[in-house]
């Protein structure tokens, strides 16, 4: 068993310490904002992520899980220091590190002894280094340490499933030392046989960006595809069911809808394109992408207009779902908040629903009306548009949608239904991709 703190109570930093709690490890989760850390104490998820409460009870119940505002004492009693912390974008697209470089900083001034530093969160190529030259300018004593990078492939709706059961585990470390630790820490992984990666700091670090790049090209690359379909009469459903029965392709991320949004991929293509101009080189692929998705989500909002007649000033428009993705209530780069802010833009009045996320969308966008389910946001409006695809948007009575709505249009920006659901029931029906410009 290892002693573990986790610096930083975000998604990151609860899911890994909750998970490293539940292999066995002792950890500390560590955050300087006394309220979360009360809020934590007694069992409150400041997120919605399922299952990440009961993994969090279980191991506070049984010991192995607690939460402090009390830094410096975390990296006296812990042999290991996991930093979690927020990159979020800065200007330009570039990753704002000074959190990471705060937790580095706090490190050095209270580390005690030899301590191995864990580098969770997403950070740029070289980051590992940069930690190892900080942590060295602040100790106060002349003690040993290595800086491993380890990044995460959390998924939000999936993130326990993905930390118990990962596809792959990435540690990025110098010595032999350092690799024999981290694999003592996931050795539950090991026995799963779970593939683990040993590289340098600064491979772990582009594969975190690489990844994410990728998953998001296939996206773009899909809408595209969908805006073609469009116009060629074509259907992108099957054109890419079809592409993904192709082994070298696979059907993962090949979904037309209204572009990707979260904490992650679109940060990170930013910064992989920062990233590799600031080595001399160029990121084109990974530039188009951002592009395209950026386009995507304006092109949602003027499918929007036009189902509306070309106008949506003074009229009422629904919108069902406001998370960028089901199964979370994060708002950061929601599709849907481009299309809301540009239908207020322009004179309409929004009224919406989604099953977690309205809370952090009234933040966001107050002028919504924000309503109790479904059959509610239907009513009256000219415009019903689906923006998430929660499970419990997937089985509607579309009669009874008919009967409340003022006009009989959808905007299905997910495809969630196949279009002959909505017109045998006398709708006109706008998906993406569907055939229709």
């Amino acid at each position: 068993m290892h002693k573990i703190a986790v610096i930083g109570t975000g998604y990151v930093g609860l899911v890994g310490g909750a998970g490293l709690a539940d292999f066995g490890n002792a950890v500390v989760c560590v955050d300087q904002v006394a309220e979360k850390i009360e809020r934590l104490r007694n069992g409150e998820i400041p997120f919605y992520e399922p299952g990440l409460s009961e993994v969090v009870e279980r191991n506070v119940r049984e010991g192995r899980l607690s939460f402090t505002t009390d830094l410096a004492a975390a990296v006296r009693e812990c042999d290991v220091v996991f930093i979690a912390v927020g990159t979020p974008e800065g200007e330009g697209g570039a990753v704002d590190l000074s959190q990471v470089d705060g937790a580095a900083r706090d490190i050095g001034r209270h580390m005690n002894g030899y301590r191995l530093i864990v580098q969770k969160s997403t950070v740029p190529v070289g980051t590992a280094r940069r930690i190892r030259k900080i942590i060295e300018e602040n100790m106060t004593g002349d003690h040993d340490f290595e800086v491993v990078s380890n990044p995460e492939f959390l998924r939000e709706g999936s993130a326990v499933e993905d930390f118990m059961r990962p596809d792959r585990v990435v540690v990025g470390a110098d010595s032999e030392r350092a690799k024999e630790t981290m694999r003592s820490i996931y050795r539950p992984l090991y026995l799963t046989r779970t593939s683990i990666v040993e590289t340098t700091p600064e491979t772990a670090e582009l594969v975190k960006y690489a990844s994410n790049a990728f998953l998001a090209t296939k996206i773009s690359f899909i809408n595209e595809i969908a805006n073609l379909c469009e116009y060629v009469g074509a259907d992108v459903q099957t054109v890419a069911y079809t592409m993904g029965l192709d082994k070298r392709i696979g059907p993962k991320f090949l979904h037309a809808g209204a572009g990707y949004g979260g904490s992650c991929f679109p940060k990170d293509t930013k910064a992989l394109v920062r990233i590799a101009e600031s080595a001399g080189t160029d990121a084109k692929v990974v530039a188009a992408t951002v592009e395209v998705n950026r386009l995507q989500k304006e092109r949602m909002l003027a499918k929007t207009i036009e189902a509306a007649g070309g106008d949506v000033s003074g009229k009422r428009i629904g919108v069902l779902g406001l998370s960028f993705k089901p199964n979370t209530d994060d708002m950061r780069y929601a599709a849907s908040i481009v299309l809301i802010e540009g239908l207020l833009e322009r004179g309409a009045s929004v009224q919406a629903f989604d099953p977690v996320a309205m809370e952090n969308a009234r933040s966001i966008m107050p002028a919504v009306d924000y309503l109790g389910d479904p059959y509610e946001v239907a009513r009256g409006v000219e415009v019903l548009v689906f923006m998430t695809e929660w499970n419990e948007f997937r089985r509607l009575d579309i009669d009874r949608l008919k009967e409340l709505m003022a006009r009989a249009v959808v905007v299905d920006c997910r495809n969630i239904y196949r279009p002959e659901d909505f017109l045998e029931c006398g709708f006109e029906y706008f998906g993406v991709g569907r055939g229709r410009p």
